[in-house]
């Protein structure tokens, strides 16, 4: 007989791999768990389709996935509706996967090496606020925060057009570092750097990092004398 609680409606979930096994192992596994599978997505873009649709409880996304990768489909859910905990799992242990991933709005990020019935517990633990990562990983960001920039070079204008991320790019920028430097102290892409410079760049109506970094000190130095 099972034994599910009165009055507690089941964890929805979206199941989301290529693989089609892979789908049914975990669907099976939830299932046994007295979850709802309500839908199965073989591609990124189909995921960030159904869950926009469905508006599932948890996504449990493959991380490698034909047409959108899964880091790209959880940035698109998370970005519509933050309330969806989305689960990256993925074959390989990349810790800097990982961070990326937790970035683009994942609630977790686990290796499909992880035993399956454990899954469940993991799921239920992202709705009530915990993170489903690993030991490794959660070294990870500790390590990521004790790195963080701190001290004078991150006061900031009490008003300003720039984003959180923006001023974090800035205020690296600042210290000298390159693209390459950025995008590792703040586990983004490259490409992800190039763009928020962009933006920094079109916002500050300066040309290049030099002047891009003599308007901060500009800026800085106005919100000192204001304060």
């Amino acid at each position: 007989m099972d034994h599910v609680t009165d009055d507690v409606s089941p964890l929805r979930a979206l199941v989301t791999d290529d693989d089609p096994l892979a789908r049914r192992l975990i669907r099976d596994t939830l299932q046994s768990d007295h979850m709802t599978v309500i839908a199965e997505a073989a591609t990124g873009r189909e995921a960030v389709e159904l869950a926009l649709f469905h508006r599932p409880d948890v996504v449990v996304m493959d991380y490698m996935m034909p047409e959108m990768d899964g880091i790209e489909a959880t940035r698109r859910i998370y970005d519509q509706d933050p309330s969806i905990r989305v689960i990256l799992l993925t074959g390989a242990r990349d810790e800097s996967l990982g961070m990326r991933g937790l970035r683009a709005g994942a609630a977790g990020f686990l290796s499909k090496d992880m035993e399956l019935t454990a899954l469940p517990r993991a799921l239920r633990g992202t709705l009530e606020g915990e993170a489903a990562i690993s030991r490794r990983l959660a070294m990870q960001l500790v390590q990521h925060y004790r790195a963080a920039p701190t001290g004078g070079t991150g006061m900031r204008p009490v008003r300003s057009n720039l984003t959180d991320r923006e001023w974090e790019v800035l205020d690296l920028l600042s210290r000298g570092a390159s693209n390459d430097d950025i995008a590792r102290r703040l586990v983004l892409s490259c490409e992800t750097v190039r763009s928020h410079l962009k933006n920094l760049y079109r916002k500050l109506d300066v040309r290049c990092r030099e002047e891009a970094v003599e308007a901060a000190a500009r800026m800085r130095g106005l919100r000192s004398i204001a304060a």
